[in-house]
């Protein structure tokens, strides 16, 4: 490894069998988290997924849902307003296109943990988007198909921190995954229940860490005990990427340059010492990282820190291919077999 604590494995692309490789199709998929919202439209082949447009925006839907309950109006209507803006990219992709783009969109853990999903999913259906709420364990089986894309025929775990909850996966590359699990800890929800001080408390930090170790701890004990020997780990989504970002202090974000480094334990310690020692606004100045998420990066290295705990390992590689990528990937292979809304 560098010295600096990161350095990057080679890629190795997903194959799609049963596809031509010359007749490349076109799909989107929509992810709407606790923090983040984001959209993807690729081409898939025999050869694999190959990006044509990304955008994402933090909306904060799970604003108050772990204390209140409930989607707040005004959390859907920024959710509701991004939506405009990705049916607009979406519509951008069409040149060439017969027949329109078949569209994927799944919302996670705050819509799953609200009383009034029902509210969010019927505004957006006004939109021309068929919303599914995804419970865990379908998160996690997609984000594993899209992260391990990206891997070798080995044996893998995939951490996923999200807003409202964590799923952490173990299987073959490649494969259906042998073990899943979705955990009720994301970054938001860790923030609203431990961390109150600005700058957090170093009391609260370990409060948090320990709760979240806690409960990590007996899913790795079972998938040790079933004769799993998965020694990588791959971590997806806005905090994992961040890490990257912060530690190369990118300017602009260059996922060709996060996709695939690898980070040790030395450097995520780092990282969450001198976060956590900032106050909020200070955290917002930081280099690679999005002002608008530094209110939960804290609680994201946090649980970072305990899934490796949970786990005995001493690093994570950080994957751009991620739950998007493992909903085209499903989505491609659905294709044709049944009808798939279009935009």
């Amino acid at each position: 490894m560098q010295a600096d604590g990161l350095h990057a494995v080679r890629e190795k692309g997903a194959v799609m069998p049963g596809l031509n490789e010359s007749c490349a199709q076109r799909f989107a998929a929509i992810d709407i988290g606790t923090v983040t919202c984001r959209l993807l439209v690729a081409d898939v082949d025999a050869s694999g997924v190959h990006e044509v447009r990304r955008a994402h925006a933090i909306t904060n839907l799970g604003e108050g849902v772990a204390s209140s309950g409930v989607l707040l109006p005004a959390a859907m209507q920024r959710v509701d307003e991004q939506m405009l803006r990705f049916l607009d990219i979406i519509d951008e992709c069409r040149d060439g296109i017969q027949g329109g783009i078949p569209l994927t969109a799944v919302a996670t853990s705050a819509a799953r943990d609200a009383r009034n999903a029902d509210e969010f999913t019927a505004l957006l259906k006004k939109r021309g988007i068929e919303l599914s709420v995804i419970p865990g364990e379908r998160e996690a089986e997609l984000s594993f198909k899209g992260a391990s894309s990206s891997f070798p025929p080995v044996p893998l775990f995939v951490v996923d921190v999200g807003g409202g909850s964590t799923e952490i996966i173990a299987g073959q590359a490649g494969q259906a995954p042998q073990f899943r699990r979705s955990f009720d800890i994301g970054c938001r929800r860790v923030t609203e229940l431990f961390l109150h001080d600005d700058p957090p408390a170093r009391e609260e930090l370990e409060r948090a860490r320990s709760w979240a170790l806690g409960t990590f701890v007996p899913f790795f004990q079972t998938v040790r005990e079933a004769g799993f020997k998965g020694q990588t780990m791959a971590a997806v989504a806005g905090t994992a990427t961040s890490v990257v970002a912060m530690h190369l202090r990118l300017e602009h974000y260059d996922p060709r340059r996060v996709h695939l480094s690898v980070i040790d334990r030395e450097t995520l310690d780092a990282l969450e010492r001198s976060t956590a020692a900032m106050p909020l606004a200070k955290r917002r100045t930081i280099p690679g990282l999005e002002p608008d998420r530094a209110p939960v990066i804290v609680a994201g290295l946090v649980i970072l820190q305990a899934v490796l705990d949970a786990a005995g390992m001493e690093s994570f590689t950080v994957s751009e291919t991620d739950i998007l990528h493992g909903i085209i990937l499903d989505a491609s292979l659905r294709h044709g077999k049944q009808d798939a809304p279009t935009v």
